[in-house]
C-alpha cells in the first residue's frame, strides 16, 4: 500500500528523507519539498508517484534512471546538485570542528568515466549485462550510459556477447571495463572456470573485437596489446583490475593541485601510490618514494619510471600502510608528502604524519567523513589546513572526491 510523504531533505546517499512517527524514512529519487506517494518497508520506501514536484526536478539524462542503480541524482538540477555535493565536504569537516575555506566543486562532464563495473548473469532469455537495481541484486540490462566514455557504450553489444562466451556459472558475475590507450581492458570476476575450448573461443573473440586484454579472476586469458594509460608524460602498462581515478580530467586536476602544493619539495613520499598517477608526475621535478601494498600496481609504477625519460629518481616499497604505516622518523626524510587511501582513510598513517615535521602534505580522499577524521589528526599534530577542493568525478552519484592541502613549519635540526 502506498502512503503520502513530504520530503524534508536529502540524505548522504542522495535519498530523500521524510519524517515519520517511527523515524526517518528514505525514499530514493526524490527531492526536498516534494510530496510523493511511496510503498514503505521498514525505514526505506519505493517511490510510486511524485504528486508535487520540486522546481529543482529536471528530466533525467538516461532512460534507465530509477531502474538502474548506477546513478542516484540525475533528476536534480545541475547547480543545486553541485552545491549539495560541495556541502557534503563542508558538513563532514564541520563535524570534526574544522573551519576552512572550501573551494567550489570541480564539475564532472557526462560521457567521461573511463572505468565501469558491469554486472552479468545468464538467464533463460539470454545474457543480462548492466547494473544492479538500486539496493537489489536484480540486474538491469542497459543500452546506454551517459556517464561512461562513448567507447564503453559503443561496445555494450560485444561485451554482452563476450559475457555469454565466458560464463561458466549460474550466478551473477562482474565485468570491469576500462578504456586505455590500447583499447578496452576487461577484467572479469567470479564467472566460473573456463574450459580450454571456451578459452580459445573467448580469446579469438577478443582479438576479433580489438580488445586490449581479457583477464578472469586476475589471470590473463589473452592480451593482444598491453593496456597502457598515461600519467602525465609517462606511459604505464597497468595490471588487470588496476585502480585508476574514475575520469582522466579529475585525475589531472588532482595532480595539478598536489603538484602545485609540493613544488618546493625536493624529496616526496607518495603513500598508497597505486600505479603512479601522482608519483610519476611529481618525479618530473622531485625525487619520489612510492609506498603501495599491491605488488602488481607497484611493479607497473616501477616499469613506467624505468622506461620514462626526464624523471628524477623514483623508488618503490611494497608496504601495507594499514598494518605498517611509515613512522614519523621515516617520514622526516621527506619535505613533501601525498597520500590517497581507499574509502576507509588512513587513520594510523595520519597519526604518524601528524608526529612528523614534513612541511607540505596533500591529502586526497573519496570519502569526506574519513578525510575529516584524518585531517583532524593532522591539525591536532600541528598542521595548518590551507585549502580543500571538492572534485566531482562520480557524476550523479552521492560520492565526492576532495584534495586537502596542509603545511607545518619545519623544525630546526641541531
Amino acid at each position: 500500500m502506498s502512503v503520502r510523504f513530504t520530503i524534508r531533505k536529502l540524505g548522504s546517499q542522495g535519498d530523500g528523507i521524510a519524517e515519520t512517527e517511527s523515524g526517518d524514512l528514505f525514499i530514493p529519487f526524490t527531492l526536498p519539498g516534494e510530496i510523493v506517494t511511496a510503498a514503505r518497508e521498514r525505514d526505506r520506501a519505493t517511490l510510486m508517484a511524485v504528486l508535487e514536484a520540486s522546481p529543482l526536478r529536471v528530466e533525467p539524462a538516461c532512460r534507465h534512471f530509477t531502474e538502474c542503480g548506477g546513478c542516484a541524482l540525475q533528476h536534480f538540477e545541475t547547480e543545486a546538485y553541485r552545491r549539495w555535493k560541495r556541502e557534503k565536504v563542508v558538513h563532514a569537516l564541520k563535524g570534526k570542528g574544522i573551519e576552512c575555506e572550501i573551494g567550489e566543486l570541480v564539475a564532472c562532464a557526462p560521457q567521461s568515466r573511463r572505468r565501469v563495473v558491469l554486472a552479468a548473469r545468464r538467464t533463460d532469455a539470454g545474457m543480462l549485462l548492466g547494473f544492479n537495481r538500486h539496493l537489489s541484486p536484480e540486474i538491469i540490462s542497459i543500452s546506454e550510459c551517459p556517464i561512461s566514455l562513448p567507447e564503453i557504450v559503443a561496445a555494450l553489444g560485444q561485451l554482452r556477447a563476450l559475457a555469454e562466451l565466458i560464463c561458466a556459472t549460474t550466478k551473477s558475475f562482474r565485468m570491469a571495463v576500462t578504456v586505455t590507450g590500447s583499447g578496452l581492458d576487461i577484467a572479469v570476476h567470479e564467472s566460473g572456470k573456463l574450459g580450454e575450448h571456451q578459452r580459445r573461443i573467448a580469446s579469438n573473440f577478443v582479438i576479433a573485437q580489438g580488445f586490449a586484454r581479457l583477464s578472469i579472476d586476475d589471470e590473463i586469458v589473452i592480451e593482444p596489446r598491453k593496456p597502457v594509460v598515461m600519467f602525465g608524460s609517462v606511459a604505464v602498462a597497468v595490471p588487470p583490475g588496476a585502480f585508476l581515478q574514475a575520469t582522466e580530467a579529475a585525475e589531472r586536476t588532482m595532480a595539478e593541485i598536489v603538484g602545485g602544493h609540493l613544488k618546493r619539495a625536493k624529496k616526496i613520499a607518495d603513500l598508497f601510490a597505486g600505479c603512479g598517477s601522482f608519483a610519476l608526475r611529481l618525479a618530473t621535478k622531485s625525487e619520489v618514494h612510492a609506498a603501495e601494498g599491491d605488488a602488481a600496481a607497484l611493479s607497473a609504477l616501477d616499469r613506467g619510471s624505468r622506461f620514462a625519460t626526464g624523471l628524477k629518481r623514483v623508488t618503490g616499497e611494497r608496504r601495507d600502510l594499514f598494518r605498517r604505516p611509515l613512522t614519523f622518523k621515516e617520514l622526516n626524510a621527506f619535505d613533501g608528502l601525498v597520500f590517497d587511501p581507499p574509502r576507509a582513510g588512513a587513520e594510523d598513517q595520519s597519526t604518524q604524519i601528524a608526529r612528523s615535521d614534513v612541511p607540505y602534505v596533500a591529502a586526497v580522499s573519496c570519502n569526506p567523513v574519513t578525510l575529516a577524521r584524518d585531517l583532524r589528526i593532522l591539525i591536532d599534530g600541528g598542521y595548518t589546513l590551507t585549502s580543500v577542493t571538492p572534485i566531482d568525478q562520480f557524476l550523479w552519484s552521492p560520492h565526492v572526491e576532495a584534495v586537502a592541502l596542509l603545511e607545518k613549519p619545519r623544525k630546526r635540526r641541531g
